[in-house]
């Protein structure tokens, strides 16, 4: 997967589908793994809610 692919381009806004990792800071995205987002460069895991 490319950085690019981690983006949505809308008219003139740019929004990211992934969101970033609270511990890492800006620019580290969390995977997408179907039911839970983790980063790989710090460990954090975040579920994603059954709704």
């Amino acid at each position: 997967m490319n950085k690019c692919d981690l983006y949505q381009v809308e008219g003139d806004k740019i929004n990211r589908k992934n969101p970033f990792c609270p511990r890492c800071s800006s620019g580290v995205f969390l995977a997408d793994h179907g039911d839970r987002y983790a980063c790989g460069k710090c460990g954090y895991t975040e579920w994603k809610s059954k709704d």
